[in-house]
């Protein structure tokens, strides 16, 4: 039977390079006010694209900025960037696009974290994995200023959602999605549990589709890092069902 992983930072690890960096991507859509379905005022985390580019974009201007805005314009700003999306991306409230744009200083080591969620890779790590037979590992360049001369080339992953947290796991009153926004409310359950049927055949490394802050790799994934000597990842298996 397949075998799964949560990805988690390990912070030991990655304590032993003395590095930080600052940056966020450059464009966003934004967030919801007064979902005129549930009421909710809104904006989601987790759901990363860096390889959209909006500077085609006529109005790329108002990507640019946090800000909560109604139902009709959010779904105007929407569908101007559903056509550069990944095919069937949800593009939630606060979907982050482009590439991350910031400073850093230090080394970030191998791989470098950004809250619980984001991931980066050195370019020589990412293409380790990938000639290792890593499968689907779509990396996009950090556009970061360093100060010190000949920086690291430091690649966000992008890691689209595929697969679910199995109902089991799930509080058994949770409200269905709002029919307006799909807004659920759900909150990281205590012991996660994958819903089997669900999960993507055709990549090794994957944010869970109802629960994108979630970073999940195969077994594959887990066994190509521990024998390159990857450090910094935590990996916690996951039952399925």
């Amino acid at each position: 039977m397949p075998r799964y992983f949560w990805l988690q930072e390990d912070r030991a690890a990655t304590a032993r390079h003395r590095g930080d960096f600052n940056a966020a991507h450059r464009w966003r859509l934004p967030g919801l006010a007064k979902c005129p379905g549930c009421g909710a005022t809104w904006s989601s985390s987790g759901h990363m694209y860096p390889a959209v580019d909006l500077s085609g974009l006529p109005e790329q201007d108002l990507y640019l900025t946090a800000r909560a805005v109604s139902f009709e314009e959010f779904a105007r700003l929407r569908e101007r960037v559903r056509p550069l999306a990944p095919q069937n991306a949800a593009l939630p409230p606060g979907t982050r696009l482009g590439p991350l744009v910031g400073t850093a200083q230090g080394d970030l080591g191998p791989l470098t974290w950004q809250g619980s969620y984001l991931l980066m890779l050195r370019r020589d790590t990412l293409e380790q994995l990938q000639v290792a037979g890593v499968r689907g590992l779509v990396g996009v360049r950090a556009e970061l200023r360093f100060r010190q001369q000949h920086p690291p080339e430091m690649m966000e992953l992008q890691l689209e959602p595929g697969g679910l947290l199995h109902p089991g796991c799930l509080p058994p009153d949770l409200p269905s999605a709002c029919a307006t926004c799909g807004r659920r409310g759900l909150r990281l359950p205590d012991e996660p549990i994958l819903e089997g049927a669900s999960l993507p055949t055709d990549r090794d490394m994957f944010r869970v589709g109802n629960y994108a802050t979630m970073l999940v790799g195969t077994e594959r994934f887990m066994v190509t890092a521990r024998r390159l000597g990857l450090e910094g990842i935590h990996f916690q298996e996951l039952p399925l069902r």
